[in-house]
């Protein structure tokens, strides 16, 4: 192996790790405690559209942008010597336009601070997928779905009303096999309209918004009707400025959340927590290079037995459930009513313990005082 492409003795294992380290086919940076670059793979070297010598202690965020807060990320890392992976991303280089990817960020040496980087290009027909919100086959998947339920509604329509008049001359068990189309048919309209609500999500109309008072609404919501049988806790930081949202849509997120919570908890007894708190440091950094600020935190966190391990990277995608019945759409609502609000959404589960994080921005000033 060249020189430059060495892999530093405190950064990696040891050297017979350096021939997997060079093989290894997605790009790989090793990053200090200061976010200055110690290593890369020739993977890497050839995605950063440089030489290991030259990337060499440059900090790390002047040559990778995503959309994503990574910065916060990596000193949670650090403090917790725990690995995070981010799914559908928008990852950029400067030079290379940004591309959907997913990271994956592990601690090497809890000592020195240095954590390893791999970035995983997402490709779609043998072509990487821009994100945009959603990814590009999220998108399609929404639109043929929304053609279908436009085509299908007014045949399931008149499936319904002539099992109905079937009914009328039927009885004993024939009555009750037509009573089973009536509610399976309106349980796919009603899914159908579902899909196509999720389509049609309007723009927000975003103005100064009290976080709280959405959180309470939403809550008494959940407490009077599917979390009636669930503790339901406070946890609040009461000196939040105003976030700059829709909160209309901020309420059918958090109620969205809530309900996955209560449907993951099921039946048994379960406690669900809404908090609220403010990080100063959490700047998302986008595919541009500039950041924003998302300085307020929404988590809604409950005890259940956590997201299944075959779904966890996709949950908020359009149509994945880990639920018998589940339509899927839950999660990626909100994915789409946070992301029309320049907002981040995350998700850190273990059996016993999911969190749901939504991060906003502040309302401005000038707008606080309308």
């Amino acid at each position: 192996m060249p020189p430059s492409r060495k892999t530093p003795a405190a950064a990696l294992p040891p050297p017979q790790a350096e021939a997997l380290w060079a093989a290894l086919p997605l790009p790989a940076v090793v990053v200090d405690a200061a976010d200055r670059i110690r290593a890369v793979n020739p993977a890497a070297e050839a995605y950063l559209n440089g030489s290991a010598r030259a990337l060499a202690g440059q900090p790390v965020w002047d040559r990778i942008h995503a959309d994503a807060p990574i910065e916060t990320a990596l000193e949670r890392i650090r403090a917790g010597h725990a690995e995070l992976s981010l799914h559908e991303i928008a990852v950029g280089t400067g030079e290379r336009a940004p591309q959907s990817a997913n990271i994956h960020i592990a601690p090497l040496s809890e000592s020195s601070g240095d954590i390893l980087i791999v970035m995983e290009p997402r490709a779609l027909g043998g072509r990487l997928r821009h994100r945009t919100g959603a990814t590009q086959a999220a998108q399609s998947a929404v639109g043929m779905a929304q053609m279908l339920a436009h085509e299908i509604k007014n045949p399931l329509a008149g499936i319904t009303g002539a099992a109905q008049l079937l009914s009328m001359g039927l009885g004993g068990e024939e009555r009750e096999m037509t009573g089973l189309i009536v509610e399976e048919t309106r349980r796919i309209l009603s899914l159908l309209e579902r899909v196509e609500e999720f389509g049609n999500l309007p723009p927000p109309q975003r103005r100064a918004v009290n976080v709280h008072d959405v959180l309470d609404r939403a809550r008494r919501s959940a407490q009077l009707g599917f979390a009636a049988h669930l503790r339901l806790y406070e946890d609040y930081d009461p000196s939040l400025p105003p976030s700059w949202a829709d909160p209309d849509q901020l309420l059918q997120a958090i109620q969205n959340l809530l309900k996955n919570a209560a449907e993951a908890l099921g039946d048994g007894p379960g406690e669900i927590t809404l908090r609220s708190f403010y990080d100063v440091s959490l700047r998302l950094r986008r595919a541009d290079g500039q950041t924003a600020a998302l300085p307020l935190q929404i988590e809604i966190v409950d005890n259940g037995p956590g997201i299944p391990a075959e779904i966890a990277a996709d949950v908020f995608d359009p149509f994945v459930s880990g639920k018998e019945n589940g339509t899927g759409l839950g999660l990626a609502v909100v994915a789409r009513i946070v992301a029309a609000h320049e907002g981040w959404v995350s998700a850190e589960s273990v059996p016993g313990r999911t969190a749901i994080r939504i991060s906003l921005p502040v309302a401005p000033r000038e707008k606080e005082d309308d």
